[in-house]
């Protein structure tokens, strides 16, 4: 038998449909009578809304905010002292604040009618100034998104332990940290189909989400009907990476508009709708400064931060999901006694951020890590002496950070130790030294960090956001065959959730994975879930799975050992068997005799039979730890400011691997969008909060040829609070990849003077930062010349 449990690198169930071209997305639903929208969107983004003027022969087919009668705004509070609240008015009121904010719905037979109709309306815009910079939105005067709110801050929040014993440390290095905004790039938009049943009364909702159970809470509360009464689908999923994490205005729209009009309707985002107007992330600035001895000992961390929240404040995870985190896990592995850090949450006239993924940890990586940098160059060490001093030790596992982080288990120095081993770094600087023959600079780069998965009820419950977790359910239903359905609430969108559910089940029962149906996305059938999000499905979803498995063993258990006509403690359950010293039946024959031929059944069966919807949370809900250490060579052109990647070496841990070759793909597909971040992906704005990357000529992407093949060395330390030992790391490849490439192109550049502090790292970037090391260089000479 082919291996299929916990730990099997067991090929891809879905992928006989999806390598196939035989799956069904949400722009492939067709329905009877369907038409489609399309959206009037703000192109200014701060203006008043003086009229809208629609042609009187479309005056049926447009909607404006005053025809959504009843119809609430989008509210996603947090209970963290000093929030402040943003109401986000489906189709805009009064006002609008940033661009491509809907403000007209239009209906036509297809997309290019309703198109044609959109852009037949007029709108009287008044413009006001722009919030364009999150620095400029704290600053006193700036215009003012939301007026009541007297500043643009959605929160601030501030941590202080005994900074003052950290100010004598004879090193001091101080950066000025900034990251770009992103735009997330599923190869899937996100996409709405809405219909109305009169018969059922019943509001279905397909939608290309993360969360489809808290889609269908956000939509009650928005439409003012019972959860009873929406039902909401979200069938296979292109990629989603936190961008289909929230709640849409357009759902809202057209869930109003199909029962207002009794015909379902569509709407499928256009890649430049998707650029402009949906929700971008990962826009920090920091002001940091670290504090060390002189061999490298870490004394403290004092830090500034400012995350570019946007114009409103996302459903379910709120405009402080960044900032608010960021106070928290700034500190990442290390192990030091002095922190201050002070955040803002800042709104600005662009579109809201939400959790990309990794979500705030590729940032505060990218600062802690140059930073350490920068205090081993201070210092003379190499970047791995200083790291080997500050990391968290296995000896001190489980270990409570600054933060009070609680660190489940793992071995960070390891892990460095094993990146190390994979590069000859003597050589290397020999090579740096001699130069290369065409011209080019080399650099070696390192970062590290810990990604908190898996996030248990008291870690959101502390948020006081309207989705905090609590026991993960999963319904476990033998067929009357001896197959096994199960039915999860989290959602699939890359994860193989298909398969590595699968291999739970058949870890606990033996059913042959080939006769495992796991069904997902759809609120109608399976248990309420807060979704996928945060690395969670595994250590969650997995867990409920091995749970619900382990009640239906108890129950075959039972059934088999009446039909052996035995005790039940006299037989074991074994590779989907119940076995007794002298018979055995399969799970087919107990299938049989609970549905088909219950007179065989023992009096006391389980009323419940073979079906069971179980829940699950870890012994200790603190979430688990995953770690990595990134390593990295460049070659970079001093000249063209190109930078190549020549290596690339990841040595993670995260617990017990479901399925290593899924893990392996999900590192390679985060390392590919943390070169993203690192050399490539910006949406920048201008002065007038006009996004510039409308399409994929101006905002850039890594291909084939951009993103090598990492070496990966996988680590297995098991967490002790969870099922098998397993931590959650689908985000963790995207993470440390910035900070690696960025301290390697420091590296690169440190004989020339220059550094580089923001990302994406541009060829424009590295020639400035050469030429200004050059012109420091120049003044420095003409400084030394006149005091000699």
């Amino acid at each position: 038998m082919v291996e299929q449990g916990v730990g099997a690198r067991l090929l891809r169930k879905e992928d006989d449909r999806l390598m196939r071209g035989r799956g069904e997305f949400v722009a492939d639903i067709r329905l009877a009578g369907m038409q489609d929208v399309a959206f009037v969107r703000s192109p200014l983004a701060h203006a008043r809304i003086r009229g809208i003027f629609i042609p009187p022969q479309h005056k049926d087919s447009v909607f404006i905010a005053a025809d959504l009668v009843g119809v609430k705004p989008i509210r996603a509070v947090s209970g963290l002292p000093g929030f402040k609240v943003s109401e986000q008015p489906v189709l805009a009121v009064d006002k609008v604040r940033q661009v491509g904010e809907l403000i007209a719905m239009c209906l036509g037979r297809t997309r290019a009618e309703a198109e044609d109709i959109a852009a037949s309306v007029e709108l009287d815009l008044e413009e006001l100034p722009a919030v364009y910079d999150m620095l400029q939105a704290r600053e006193p005067g700036a215009p003012l998104l939301h007026e009541h709110w007297g500043d643009n801050v959605f929160l601030e929040a501030f941590v202080d332990v005994n900074i003052e014993k950290a100010f004598d440390a004879p090193i001091k290095v101080t950066r000025e940290i900034r990251t770009a905004r992103q735009s997330m790039a599923p190869l899937e938009g996100r996409g709405v189909v809405a219909s109305w049943s009169s018969r059922l009364e019943q509001l279905t909702v397909y939608s290309a989400a993360q969360m489809p159970h808290i889609n269908r809470t956000g939509l009650s509360g928005c439409l003012g009907i019972d959860h009873g009464n929406i039902r909401v689908i979200s069938p296979d999923v292109g990629g989603g990476f936190g961008y289909k994490g929230i709640l849409l205005p357009e759902e809202v729209c057209l869930s109003w508009l199909t029962m207002r009009r009794g015909h379902p309707v569509r709407w499928i985002e256009d890649r430049r709708e998707h650029l402009t107007a949906g929700a971008n992330c990962r826009e920090h600035h920091y002001l940091i400064t670290g504090y060390a001895d002189r061999d490298g000992r870490l004394r403290g961390i004092d830090c500034e931060a400012t995350v570019d929240s946007g114009a409103y404040s996302s459903y379910p995870f709120s405009a402080c999901l960044e900032a608010a985190q960021v106070a928290s896990i700034l500190p990442g592995p290390y192990d030091f006694e002095s922190y201050r850090c002070k955040t803002w949450s800042a709104a600005t006239n662009k579109c809201p951020i939400l959790p990309y993924r990794g979500v705030a940890r590729t940032g505060v990586c990218f600062a802690i890590e140059l930073v350490l940098d920068a205090i081993a160059r201070e210092a003379g060490l190499e970047p791995h002496e200083v790291r080997f001093k500050n990391l968290v030790r296995p000896e001190q596992m489980p270990f409570d950070n600054i933060t009070k982080k609680h660190f489940d288990s793992g071995d960070y120095p390891e892990a460095l130790k094993r990146a190390l081993a994979h590069f000859d770094l003597p050589a290397l600087r020999a090579r740096q030294a001699k130069g290369e023959p065409d011209g080019r600079l080399l650099g070696f780069g390192l970062s590290i960090y810990c990604e908190q998965g898996a996030h248990g009820t008291s870690v959101y419950a502390g948020w006081g956001i309207p989705m905090v977790p609590g026991h993960e359910q999963a319904t476990a239903r033998v067929t009357p065959d001896g197959g096994l359905e199960l039915r999860v609430g989290v959602h699939s969108h890359g994860q193989s959730l298909e398969t590595t559910l699968a291999q739970v089940a058949f870890e606990i029962l033996g059913i042959d994975t080939s006769k495992i149906k796991v069904v997902l996305g759809d609120t109608a059938i399976t248990p309420y879930s807060t979704g996928t999000w945060g690395s969670r499905c595994m250590v969650m979803a997995g867990g409920a799975v091995a749970s619900a498995c382990r009640e239906i063993e108890d129950r075959a258990k039972r059934i088999g050992a009446s039909l052996l006509q035995v005790k039940v403690e006299d037989v074991k359950f074994i590779d989907g068997r119940v076995i007794s010293t002298a018979s055995e039946v399969s799970m087919q024959d107990i299938a049989r005799a609970w549905y088909l031929r219950p007179q065989d059944l023992p009096s006391d069966v389980h009323r419940g039979g073979l079906e069971a919807t179980v829940g699950y949370k870890p012994e200790r809900d603190s979430g688990t730890f995953s770690y990595a250490a990134h390593a990295v060579t460049v070659a970079v052109d001093p000249d063209l400011g190109d930078v190549e990647i020549l290596d690339y070496v990841i040595v993670e841990d995260g617990g017990k691997l479901v399925n290593p070759m899924v893990v392996d793909g999900q590192i390679y597909g985060g390392l590919a969008q943390g070169i993203g971040t690192a050399l490539y992906e910006e949406m920048p704005f201008d002065t007038n909060g006009q996004p510039l990357a409308s399409t994929f000529a101006d905002y850039l992407l890594p291909g084939p040829t951009e993103v090598p093949e990492p070496r990966l060395d996988h680590m297995e330390t098991l967490a002790p609070y969870t099922e098998f030992g397993v931590k959650g790391l689908g985000e963790g490849g995207a993470i440390a990849p910035p900070a690696a490439i960025a301290n390697a192109v420091n590296d690169a550049l440190k004989g020339l003077g220059a550094e580089l502090l923001c990302s994406p790292i541009t060829p424009r970037r590295v020639l400035e930062a050469i030429a200004a090391a050059e012109a420091r260089g120049a003044g420095n000479a003409v400084s030394n010349g006149a005091k000699s």
